[in-house]
């Protein structure tokens, strides 16, 4: 049985450790907040100069001032920090944010990711990611495995512009984990009631299964 959003994004809190530094993307790792396991303590960064982002609002903690990168309302914590855009990125390229969670239109299986555009389609802009996939220690990649069109969104190569070459090391969709290796692609879990061949038939890329292949829980 495929994994819902909050699922996928509860799957991707179980990589987060104990004092990381996180970065979150919009759409599904914007859920990640949420699902921070108890007894871990990280700090939420967001690139337009917000270090140490809460939960999703309730209805009585909304404030129109207080958004992330993708200017959706968010809460602060104790010690919550405010600055420019440029000490914001100069925290990416520095090197100083532990993990990125983002999501994607395409990924290959050398790693290389596609998240910020489609031509003919207008965007607003490629905001933080290009600088986060290079300066994040590690980057996860949280999407569904297939376009709304059915169209397959692990490839051998992207189709679309790219924002960053090598630079995932997994990809957690409804179906599965799977570990980006210089070997090729990982089959690390999969969702239950999923099988390999299932999550295989929705994967352009030869998957290797990992002898330690297990269940996702969440």
């Amino acid at each position: 049985m495929a994994l819902k959003r909050e699922q996928i994004a509860a799957r991707a809190a179980q990589e987060l450790r104990d004092g990381m530094y996180v970065n979150l993307g919009i759409g599904v790792p914007t859920l990640v907040a949420n699902y921070v396991p108890k007894g871990i303590d990280i700090v939420l960064q967001s690139e337009n100069g917000m270090l140490g982002i809460g939960p999703y609002p309730t209805e009585a903690e909304i404030d129109p001032d207080l958004v992330n990168a993708g200017k959706e309302t968010v809460t602060e914590i104790k010690g919550t920090s405010y600055f420019s855009s440029a000490d914001s990125f100069a925290m990416i390229r520095g090197g100083h944010i532990d993990v990125a969670i983002l999501g994607a239109m395409e990924v290959s299986e050398q790693g290389d990711i596609a998240n910020w555009t489609i031509p003919g389609k207008v965007v607003k802009g490629m905001g933080g990611a290009m600088d986060l996939v290079t300066g994040a220690r590690r980057v996860i990649v949280a999407m569904e495995q297939v376009a709304k069109d059915g169209s397959k969104k692990i490839l051998r190569q992207c189709k679309l512009p790219l924002t960053g070459k090598k630079c995932v090391n997994t990809i957690m969709t409804e179906l599965a984990v799977i570990d980006v290796t210089p070997q090729g692609l990982v089959l690390r879990e999969v969702a239950p009631g999923v099988t390999p061949e299932d999550v295989q038939r929705a994967t352009e890329p030869t998957l290797k299964i990992s002898p330690e292949l297990r269940t996702i829980k969440v």
